[in-house]
């Protein structure tokens, strides 16, 4: 089971929309990490140090990034009865600051360590405690979950992913959030037990014009059943 908070909010063994879990969401998160600016510079921060050397797929902005994040949560997919495959139908993820992280060197396996901690934890165990526990440098950003695509165009998805601010660091601020359609696709280097990294163009909003999510661990579906969730840890950027 997936837990998102203390307050018995738990992804049921049936399928949990991402729409149904996001009040729960952000009502916790103003009670947990705090909630305050990014904290540290990030104008020396370039994403081509995180990128794998001579890949093609996502192209690096050459700006210093808004901010960058660690998103630690799970997809949803249910399965396709035509193809007998996994399709991803949504996301929900906490995201936090890392920006005060950045100059450290915890923030290479960063993502690994909350990913790790994360699945190991028992039910009774928020993602919030995973995080504090993980690192004291750090405040709620915002979430991430998935809306109704507001741009559809034969071929694309129905839905498409949000990053909302709007509850926490920009608290206030109606138009700080983004949401965004996949732009560039990229096999994670680690390997086919972590979902791809990606790169995101803005459809609406006001809080970035590109995200990337890089740095992925887990993600992916099981081999069999008819719904599933995928418990990931993942770093986002945003320009």
């Amino acid at each position: 089971m997936a837990r998102f908070t203390s307050y018995s909010v738990t992804m049921t063994p049936e399928i949990t929309t991402a729409s149904s879990l996001i009040p729960f969401l952000l009502a916790a998160s103003t009670l947990a990490l705090p909630t305050v600016p990014v904290a540290c510079s990030l104008s020396s921060a370039q994403i081509s140090t995180v990128l794998p050397y001579g890949q093609t797929n996502l192209t690096a902005p050459s700006a210093a990034p808004e901010f960058i994040g660690l998103g630690v949560g799970v997809q949803n997919y249910t399965c396709n009865t035509t193809s007998s495959t996994y399709v991803l139908f949504g996301a929900v993820a906490e995201l936090f600051d890392l920006s005060c992280v950045f100059s450290e060197p915890s923030f290479a396996s960063v993502q690994e360590k909350a990913f790790s901690a994360w699945t190991a934890a028992p039910d009774s165990v928020d993602v919030f405690a995973v995080i504090s526990d993980l690192t004291s440098n750090s405040a709620v950003l915002g979430q991430h979950y998935y809306v109704n695509n507001p741009a559809p165009s034969p071929g694309a998805s129905a839905t498409t992913p949000k990053f909302d601010f709007t509850a926490n660091v920009e608290k206030g601020n109606s138009n700080a959030f983004v949401v965004a359609a996949k732009v560039g696709d990229l096999a994670a280097p680690t390997g086919k037990t972590d979902v791809d990294w990606v790169q995101l163009k803005e459809i609406q909003g006001g809080l970035a014009s590109q995200v990337f999510r890089t740095n992925t661990h887990g993600g992916q579906p099981p081999t069999s059943g008819s719904t599933s969730r995928g418990i990931i840890g993942s770093g986002y950027w945003a320009f």
